[in-house]
């Protein structure tokens, strides 16, 4: 469900294609704001409250992967990306630069209209039981949606958020793909688990965890991943 006031920034340059989404988000309950030119991404989002992007990579000029970087070099707003690029590498390009999805065109509205929820539902802010968690590997501040690896403040995106944070609150817990989906997700398609993978990826590149042999995070063969403070194998 929308709440209400919730908004999207819709970077689309096809007339066409805009007028129909943003018809399909509008009626979901969206407020929809449009830009056609990648250039003017950060402008609006400075100047305008926005909760999700929803951005198409095949931008003229300044193209969608570029508008990417520049959004996560300023804001951590979920970001949606849309392509009509069918290839894998295109996809794993996307999450790994910090896409928090992606849809390949043609998609059903309904798709659009769960993916974008889903994205907000996740990254709305929530009371946390628990305010912090200390361990030898990583400091969270739910409150304040900080986190500290070996004493250095890290940014991340809402999907490294609550990837994050689907690990920390279980420690030494194999956890699959399928159940990384609904913690970190909450993807309500059930479809899409080949992004887990290049998620984790990516989170450990941000934490610093890259080392195998001493990243917390484990990867567990044919079954999925554990979180294990101080690291080990995996």
């Amino acid at each position: 469900m929308v709440s209400p006031g919730e908004s999207v920034l819709l970077v689309e340059d096809d007339d066409d294609i805009a007028a129909v989404i943003r018809g399909v988000l509008g009626n979901a309950g969206f407020s929809v704001m449009r830009v056609g030119d990648g250039r003017l991404v950060l402008r609006t989002l400075f100047e305008q409250h926005v909760d999700l992007v929803v951005l198409d990579v095949g931008l003229p000029g300044l193209d969608g992967f570029e508008v990417l970087q520049r959004v996560r070099e300023a804001t951590d707003i979920p970001v949606l990306m849309l392509t009509a690029r069918t290839e894998e590498r295109d996809k794993v390009d996307a999450l790994m630069a910090g896409a928090d999805d992606y849809l390949t065109k043609p998609f059903s509205n309904r798709e659009l209209v769960a993916r974008s929820i889903a994205l907000l539902r996740r990254t709305r802010p929530a009371r946390d039981a628990i305010e912090e968690i200390s361990d030898a590997s990583v400091e969270v501040d739910f409150v304040r949606r900080q986190v500290w690896a070996a004493g250095r403040p890290v940014e991340l995106t809402p999907t490294d958020w609550n990837l994050l944070v689907a690990f920390v609150r279980r420690p030494g817990l194999v956890l699959s793909p399928a159940q990384l989906l609904e913690l970190a997700w909450n993807d309500p398609s059930g479809v899409g688990s080949e992004r887990v993978k290049f998620a984790v990826l990516r989170l450990r590149r941000r934490m610093g965890w890259t080392d195998p042999a001493t990243s917390p995070i484990q990867s567990v063969r044919s079954i999925g991943y554990r979180y294990v403070p101080g690291g080990g194998s995996g």
